[in-house]
């Protein structure tokens, strides 16, 4: 029960890495608040089915008016913040950096990192007047260690890497702290996106080869790296970039 008495909102959290991180953070005792644009009512019914508290708020991370009332439905629902995870994400297909659509790349920085400004807006005046809290920014190892045709989302994900950092060292004196997790491509809605093709058995052993522990990430990997830096185990860790990618970014 490492986060016992404490409430998260977890964007992106009908699928993938969000719904790894919701339901295990409801498992150690967090109220847990599910954001997404697609319907996130199953993994909600299995968390209040264990005994936890949840609730689905379907909106837009990119409308300020959307995020707004996610933070809002914690306190209204539960009576507090203290976590906020930007797990929402976005990606364009792996192409040639010349063949990306401005549609796409509006998109893919509009999610991955707009959406944390819309969200530091809503959620620090918040923390400012309790305290303190914690926000986790869900970033890549894009950002460390970019793959040829992600281009433009390797991009976003630095951009995620060095807000998070400048967060870190703005809002210390505040007790917010900041940090971000940097995943190997996992398997998740996203991965034939980031494949660029269909997810076969030769594509996958293309990616793992260069990981050193030999497989794709899993969501409760990323999971477990979350409920780290949402919890008391974490309070003197801010401003981190937590690689959790078997070894990639060696």
């Amino acid at each position: 029960m490492r986060l016992e008495g404490k409430t998260a909102l977890v964007t992106g959290a009908a699928s993938g890495f969000g719904e790894a991180m919701a339901t295990l953070f409801a498992a150690e005792g967090a109220a847990v608040v599910l954001a997404d644009v697609n319907d996130a009512t199953r993994v909600v019914d299995a968390i209040v089915a264990s005994g936890a508290r949840a609730t689905f708020v379907q909106g837009d991370v990119t409308d300020r008016a959307a995020v707004h009332h996610m933070a809002r439905t914690a306190i209204d629902d539960f009576g507090t913040l203290d976590i906020v995870v930007n797990n929402a994400g976005a990606a364009h297909r792996n192409l040639p950096l010349l063949d990306v659509s401005e549609e796409d790349f509006d998109r893919v920085y509009a999610v991955n990192v707009k959406a944390i400004y819309l969200s530091t807006l809503e959620v620090v005046p918040l923390f400012r007047s309790q305290g303190g809290g914690t926000i986790i920014n869900t970033s890549s190892t894009a950002a460390i260690r970019p793959r040829p045709g992600l281009t433009w989302y390797n991009g976003s994900k630095g951009a995620v890497n060095t807000l998070t950092k400048s967060m870190a060292a703005e809002l210390a004196p505040d007790n917010i702290r900041v940090n971000a997790i940097c995943p190997v491509i996992g398997e998740t809605g996203l991965l034939e996106t980031f494949m660029g093709g269909p997810d076969t058995p030769e594509a996958r052993a293309e990616f793992t080869a260069a990981i050193p522990l030999g497989r794709m990430s899993q969501p409760i990997d990323v999971a477990r790296a979350a409920l780290y830096l949402a919890s008391d185990d974490a309070e003197f860790i801010t401003g981190v970039a937590l690689e959790v990618d078997g070894g990639r970014c060696i």
